[in-house]
């Protein structure tokens, strides 16, 4: 299947590999660029928290770096674990890959920290984890230290939409899925972007593209990329 991805550049080539590996063809479409946000980091705080790689990435060029890999980390997923690391956090413990698993892990083990946890997000976020932490007695700040900028939809992405070469794009979250629409909208060819399989995340994600019209949608059982790349499994069955 030719597939095509919309994630900033970085994120989207580790996925490429993968589904190339399975023999997909796979077209990198960027639809967004992630910036550092710098923000202003008090202490104390108990550890921190990521949902995303980005955040993790942000952190290994902030300023207050070296206070915070000092820290207990709690990682959502393995791959924003291994972001961890590879910033320099040494004690790095990983949730099941969704914000439900993370919220389970972080309130059996440090329902009783003494100082607030520090939640490293980005500027646009799904849910409301600092509600859902405050729920189970745990106190947390956030901290946006990185954003997703728009980018343009870029000439190959165009042409393979005209020529009806795609047979799937995969959406990881609603900006990008919304990107996507805008992008399409604004190059006149929404219909033909519409017209392809689109697998999503979560059922939050689909829903722009539902309501655009997009008639071949596809939800992942569980909110991690295994569960998506599935999809294709089940689609090319």
């Amino acid at each position: 299947m030719r597939i095509v991805l919309t994630r900033p550049r970085d994120n989207s080539e580790r996925t490429a590999a993968t589904l190339r590996s399975r023999g997909h063809d796979v077209l990198v479409a960027s639809l967004m660029r992630v910036e550092p946000v710098v923000a202003e980091l008090r202490p104390p705080w108990g550890a921190v928290i990521i949902t995303s790689a980005n955040a993790a990435a942000a952190v290994a060029a902030h300023p207050a770096r070296a206070e915070l890999i000092k820290l207990p980390v709690y990682a959502v997923g393995k791959r924003s674990a291994d972001a961890a690391h590879q910033a320099g956090f040494i004690d790095v413990t990983t949730a099941g890959g969704d914000v439900h698993d993370l919220v389970q892990v972080i309130s059996e083990r440090i329902a009783d920290a003494s100082a607030p946890l520090l939640y490293l997000a980005g500027e646009d976020r799904a849910g409301d984890l600092i509600g859902d932490l405050a729920r189970h007695g745990v106190g947390a700040e956030l901290a946006v230290v990185y954003r997703a900028v728009p980018a343009p939809f870029p000439p190959e992405l165009i042409m393979a939409l005209k020529e009806g070469t795609v047979d799937a794009v995969l959406h990881f979250s609603r900006r990008s899925a919304e990107n996507y629409l805008a992008g399409a909208k604004k190059t006149a060819i929404l219909a033909q972007a519409l017209k392809m399989r689109h697998l999503c995340l979560s059922a939050q994600i689909a829903e722009p593209l539902v309501n655009a019209g997009a008639s071949q949608n596809a939800v992942a059982r569980r909110p991690d990329e295994a569960s998506l790349i599935a999809l294709l499994d089940a689609a090319q069955g």
